[in-house]
């Protein structure tokens, strides 16, 4: 197998939020394909985040693209310069204002999307978690935190009780197997 290789490449948008490419192609075989769209994103963080008593802390919030509202682990880009446990430490205190004195366990380095996508996405857990301040929410966020049992959250997922996304399943059930491991 062989990489594509790119002929033509031009910017149909740059944004503080992701740039958009369009590019034109050419396949191991010498066949072009055109256009091949290309999301550039930030690096993402998520947790899972425990409390002492094993409730998992959750955002709820509405999301456009779905049409309605999820319930999700804490997540965010990175800023520049962050590594991922600074990054998703200062995430989880700004969405939920939860954090943990216990450093984040890395569970898992993915690409989000690379068919279409630039960027990774980190997923962490924090264990020990407790309440430290509110949230501190940006301007365009509508956050509500929200506890469930850590125990019972597989089957809610499953039944389909709980409303979420693949990221926040993925982070659950990673942490599930390392919670069970060690």
């Amino acid at each position: 197998m062989q990489k594509w290789k790119t002929r033509h490449s031009e910017y149909l948008y740059e944004t503080p939020f992701g740039n958009l490419r369009k590019e034109a192609c050419e396949l191991p075989d010498g066949q072009l394909i055109a256009p091949v769209y290309i999301n550039e994103f930030e690096d993402w963080v998520n947790a899972v985040v425990l409390t002492k008593d094993q409730e998992l802390v959750l955002v709820e919030q509405y999301r456009h693209g779905g049409g309605e509202f999820y319930l999700e682990v804490p997540a965010g880009k990175l800023e520049a310069e962050e590594t991922g446990e600074v990054g998703i430490l200062r995430e989880v205190l700004e969405e939920t204002g939860y954090t943990s004195l216990a450093p984040p366990v890395l569970l898992g380095d993915f690409m989000v999307n690379p068919a279409v996508q630039t960027n990774k996405i980190k997923t962490y857990l924090l264990v020990d978690a407790f309440k430290a301040q509110d949230p501190v929410l940006d301007a365009t966020e509508e956050l509500k935190t929200v506890l469930f049992g850590f125990a019972g959250f597989g089957s809610q997922l499953q039944s389909g009780e709980v409303k979420t996304q693949l990221f926040t399943a993925a982070a659950y059930y990673m942490a599930k197997d390392y919670l069970q491991e060690n």
